[in-house]
């Protein structure tokens, strides 16, 4: 594909933690870009098939980033109708935001490969940023962290690592028909990221494991609701039984550079005063690795 910059790029999930960034790149670019998103002009609904021909009119590629989470019943299914309407708009590169250890991921993953269509999955470990830009921000800055995981690691990658390898495959070539497999260059548990983060200066908060049914109880009690409760009892019930407990190598093929730490991360957020505000002032992220009910437009957590 000639002339990227001359493409429409549109960008679903728009307002989540990797389409916000993403949009942002391309436009700093001077990508043509449109940020697909309830609030975009036009507006973008996965729940609203009568919003997709608008938004894909003109576009030519696609950052394909799906709400609430790939996990969630009937995703490969909306998925597909939104593909095979994409392809049939005239889109000629898909760049798909995966998951890793979700069978109905890797659904999807194939719906796309079969579109006949340029294609690249971007599939992410959990994003460090869950804890500085989610639901995690507010029992952070009261001092504890209770999430029903327990000592099993996750390489936690940087969503910034993230967003330059959707954009590298978006802009460049050699990117098609790969699966990267983004992590970060380490595997961390919950209890060392705390930890980690109080290191760098963030908020000094322990960890603490609870069962798993009083956690989802917390959240049907908080007023979440059937569909998000569910999905935050397969994401904590089951990915963590050591599937995701390896390291990828897709940053260092997509980029040429390693993954960024843990650490580094930290200390940046920090710097960032990404937990100076108010206890709460965290921005809301999809369900998953969040704990938060969906934000309308945002990405899964990974």
């Amino acid at each position: 594909m000639s002339n990227r910059t001359q493409d429409l790029t549109l960008v679903l999930g728009a307002t989540g933690k990797t389409g916000r960034r993403v949009h942002q790149r391309l436009a700093e670019r001077g990508v043509a870009v449109r940020a697909g998103s309830r609030a975009g002009s036009p507006p973008f609904d996965w729940e609203q098939p009568a919003t997709w021909a608008a938004a894909l009119d003109g576009a030519t590629q696609v950052y394909l980033a799906y709400a609430p989470d790939l996990a969630v019943p009937g995703s490969t299914a909306t998925v597909e109708a939104f593909t095979r309407q994409a392809v049939e708009a005239g889109v000629r590169r898909i760049v798909l935001l995966s998951g890793r250890g979700e069978e109905a991921a890797q659904a999807a993953e194939r719906v796309v490969a079969q579109a006949g269509v340029e294609w690249t999955v971007v599939r992410a470990a959990w994003f460090a940023q869950n804890f500085s830009e989610g639901a995690f921000v507010e029992p952070l800055l009261a001092g504890e962290l209770a999430l029903p995981v327990g000592d099993v690691a996750e390489p936690f990658v940087d969503v910034d690592d993230v967003a330059d390898v959707a954009v590298a495959a978006l802009t460049e070539e050699g990117h098609a028909g790969r699966i990267y497999e983004l992590t970060g260059p380490r595997l961390v548990t919950f209890a060392e990221a705390v930890a980690e983060i109080d290191r760098a200066g963030g908020p000094r908060a322990r960890f603490q494991r609870i069962p798993l049914d009083a956690f989802l109880g917390g959240a049907a009690d908080a007023g979440e609701s059937p569909e998000v409760v569910w999905l935050l009892g397969f994401l904590f019930g089951e990915l963590f039984d050591g599937r995701n407990a390896t390291l990828g190598d897709g940053v260092q093929q997509a980029l040429g550079r390693p993954p960024r730490d843990l650490a580094e991360w930290a200390r940046d957020a920090v710097a960032a005063g990404a937990w100076s505000g108010a206890a709460g002032g965290g921005e809301q992220g999809a369900a998953g690795a969040d704990g938060a009910a969906p934000a309308a437009d945002a990405e899964p957590a990974r």
